[in-house]
C-alpha cells in the first residue's frame, strides 16, 4: 500500500472511532442546521479534526480542504487532502447506518489516493491511481451487466439546493422505466463505491461538492468504471453534476439523463 494511502486509512479509522462512539448515544449529539436540509453535528467536527491531526502529523506541509473547517494551506503545496468526515450526516443523526468517511489526496490537482470507509459494515474501499481499487484488500471491478433492464441505478435527491428537483424527478422517471430499479441511500461516496464493486450498476446526482466525490470517483475509475458529467463530458468535478457507471451501462444511462439537462 502506498505510504500516503496508508496514512489515509489510519485517519479514516481514527475518525470512525469518534463516530461510532457517538452513535451509541445519539440523543446527546449536538446538531446545527447550516441551511435547509443541510446539517452538521459536533461529531462531524470532531471526526474531521481527528483526520486532519493524523494527516498533518505525517505531512505537516500538505494542504487541506475539509467540509466543515474549510481550507488551510491551499495553494502552498502540490498536495491537497480532500476530506468529508461523515458523508451522510443526515443518516448518521437519525441512526440510519448508511454513512462513511471519505478522504482523497490530490497531487497537482489530480486525485492520486482515495479511501472511503463504511464503519457500520467495516468496509474499507481504497484506490491508488494506476494500481486499482480494493475492498478490504480484495480487488474490485464494476459490474458486467449490459442489459439496462437488469441494472440497478443509485442516485441522490437534490434536497439542499432544490432548483434541479423537477429535472431530477423527470430523469428518475425515465430511469425507473428502463431499469430494474433505483436507490437513494443518502451517501454519494458510498454510492460511488457501490458502483465500483458492482452492487449497483450506475449513479447520478446534481450539485455535489468536491469532498463528496473526490475519493469515490477515483475508486470507480480504478475499478474500470467511467465518470462524466450529465452529457458524457469532463467538468463533473467542478460542477458537481456527476454520472458514474460501468462503460456499457454509461452508454445507455446518459441518453436517459442528457435530454433533460441543458448543455453548458
Amino acid at each position: 500500500m502506498h505510504p500516503m494511502l496508508n496514512v489515509a486509512v489510519k485517519a479514516a479509522r481514527r475518525a470512525a472511532n469518534v463516530i461510532q462512539r457517538a452513535s451509541l448515544n445519539l440523543d446527546t449529539v449536538r446538531v446545527e442546521k447550516k441551511k435547509h436540509n443541510d446539517f452538521v453535528s459536533e461529531v462531524d467536527k470532531a471526526a474531521e479534526q481527528a483526520i486532519i491531526d493524523v494527516i498533518l502529523d505525517a505531512y505537516p506541509k500538505h494542504a487541506i480542504l475539509a467540509e466543515e473547517s474549510g481550507g488551510r494551506g491551499l495553494g502552498t503545496s502540490e498536495y491537497e487532502w480532500i476530506i468529508d468526515p461523515i458523508d451522510g450526516t443526515t443518516n448518521f443523526i437519525h441512526g440510519h447506518p448508511q454513512y462513511c468517511i471519505s478522504i482523497a489526496l490530490a497531487h497537482r490537482g489530480q486525485i492520486q489516493q482515495a479511501v472511503v470507509y463504511d464503519p457500520n459494515r467495516n468496509d474499507m474501499f481504497t484506490a491508488s491511481r494506476g494500481v486499482g481499487s480494493f475492498l478490504n484488500d480484495r480487488r474490485i471491478r464494476v459490474s458486467k451487466r449490459i442489459n439496462m433492464n437488469e441494472c440497478l441505478i443509485a442516485t441522490g435527491f437534490p434536497v439542499v439546493d432544490q432548483s434541479m428537483l423537477d429535472t431530477h424527478l423527470a430523469i428518475l422517471k425515465d430511469v425507473i422505466g428502463k431499469t430494474a430499479g433505483a436507490r437513494r441511500e443518502g451517501s454519494a461516496a458510498l454510492d460511488l463505491c457501490n458502483v465500483a464493486c458492482g452492487r449497483v450498476d450506475g449513479f447520478f446526482e446534481f450539485n455535489l461538492k468536491p469532498w463528496d466525490i473526490a475519493a469515490g470517483s477515483l475508486i470507480v475509475q480504478e475499478a474500470g468504471g467511467i465518470v462524466t458529467n450529465m452529457h458524457g463530458e469532463d467538468g463533473w468535478f467542478e460542477s458537481g453534476d456527476i454520472v458514474a457507471a460501468a462503460p456499457k451501462v454509461l452508454g445507455q444511462l446518459l441518453p436517459l439523463i442528457a435530454p433533460h439537462v441543458k448543455s453548458a
